[in-house]
């Protein structure tokens, strides 16, 4: 018997159109989504917009959901810090300041000790990686940088970049025993 859990089943009602249970998601999640997103980004506002905004698209998205991927929390954070890592890029590019100190900082989700087993075994399968699959992913999902900002570092075109990046995804799918 497949149990499927509280958030899981919320998700897929939301999926159906239940806005009950997209209410239910935001209880149970907003106040870890703000957290998090006032960490990246130092301003409750823009905080309080990012949550927003990754909720309504979690609403309009629940369909692409997958369990077997991700639980619907790191489903949430891992949204949550792209969006995040997006309006930091505009905002530096809007500054005209690329060589800044944010441009240098690695952009990192805070610390949950329940995900440490997650990223100890994650960490050493990136390791295991081809060197430069491996610096690619890195790159781009630890120092947050687009495909194109990492060409640019690596002195590839972004296609190579993008070839990389696909090719050492599915190394870790596979090697998680993930589908794709």
């Amino acid at each position: 018997m497949h149990v499927i859990d509280l958030d899981t089943s919320l998700v897929h009602a939301m999926a159906a159109g239940d806005r009950s249970a997209m209410g239910a998601l935001y209880d149970r999640h907003a106040s870890l989504l703000l957290g998090v997103a006032l960490r990246l980004l130092g301003d409750r506002p823009e905080a309080e917009d990012l949550v927003h905004d990754v909720l309504l698209e979690a609403w309009q998205r629940a369909d692409t959901y997958d369990a077997s991927r991700a639980s619907v929390k790191s489903w949430l954070l891992l949204r949550l810090r792209s969006r995040a890592l997006d309006r930091l890029r505009s905002a530096r590019l809007s500054r005209r300041a690329p060589d800044d100190e944010l441009a240098r900082r690695p952009a990192h989700a805070p610390e949950d000790p329940a995900l440490q087993p997650d990223r100890e075994g994650l960490g050493a399968r990136v390791e295991g990686l081809p060197d430069a699959q491996h610096t690619v992913v890195r790159l781009i999902y630890f120092e947050g940088l687009s495909a194109r900002e990492a060409a640019e570092r690596l002195g590839v075109p972004m296609g190579t970049v993008k070839s990389r990046l696909a090719a050492g995804l599915e190394k870790l799918r596979h090697a998680l025993g993930v589908a794709g």
